[in-house]
């Protein structure tokens, strides 16, 4: 199987040389990093039976680069004196609907769109990544007249990231209901949402209003004491 997936990113290297902006192979797996100029025609050739036969579209998600590399998930430097990481809401998701947002650098765009592709005919799979060049309102045209199969996955990304899909016969929203406010993926959306719904008994209806409860804090402690990682009491232990 290595021999194939060399194979075929050599293929890839050769048919997209000037068009790609990266190509990775790690464990056996391809990614193409493609700018959104140029998907379109990359991914009808990916299609094209006679070119690599890709005629299946598996799947396509979004993702929000956001938190990318932010230090309240890294346990590998953080204390071992508790739960204070997530008590001090380092990250965009732990703010609630009032609170003020630190200012983030990338050093990318922040909105991408993966996507994953089959062949069955090869037996092969290739993964696809672009980004979205405008964060502010991240748009990409649609692939669904490529593959039909991108419709509701477009809408899903749509729905959950923000993301527009240039020609999409019918985007709109997909999992949220009817009038929801923003797109619960992004990583500034707050973990506990802007607001919550109950049932008025005076008015006999659902009324909407504003959260009540405090985020969570779900960031386990990193425990560092414990003798099997400790040189001198796995000595004594194995004595």
């Amino acid at each position: 199987m290595q021999d194939r997936i060399r194979q075929l990113g050599s293929e890839l290297q050769r048919a997209f040389a000037s068009k790609l902006q990266a190509l990775d192979i790690d464990r056996n797996e391809i990614t193409l990093t493609v700018g959104a100029p140029k998907l379109i025609e990359v991914m009808r050739q990916l299609h094209e039976p006679s070119e690599f036969g890709f005629e299946q579209l598996v799947d396509l998600s979004g993702v929000d680069f956001l938190e990318f590399g932010q230090g309240e998930w890294d346990t590998h430097t953080a204390t071992s004196s508790g739960f204070s990481r997530g008590a001090q809401k380092a990250s965009f998701g732990r703010f609630t609907f009032d609170d003020a947002h630190p200012d983030r650098q990338l050093d990318r765009p922040r909105f991408a769109v993966i996507y994953h592709l089959l062949s069955v005919s090869r037996n092969l799979r290739l993964r696809i990544r672009t980004f979205c060049e405008d964060d502010d309102r991240p748009m990409l045209p649609s692939v669904c007249g490529i593959w039909s199969s991108a419709d509701w996955y477009e809408r899903e990304a749509f729905d959950l990231y923000g993301i527009l899909f240039e020609g999409h016969p019918d985007l709109r929203r997909i999992l949220t209901d009817y009038g929801f406010t923003g797109h619960p993926f992004r990583k500034d959306f707050p973990l506990v949402g802007h607001v919550e719904v109950r049932y008025d008994p005076e008015q006999k209806r659902v009324i909407y209003q504003p959260v009540s409860i405090e985020p969570r804090i779900n960031v386990p402690k990193v425990i560092r004491d414990d003798y099997r990682f400790d040189a001198d009491d796995r000595e004594e232990s194995d004595a």
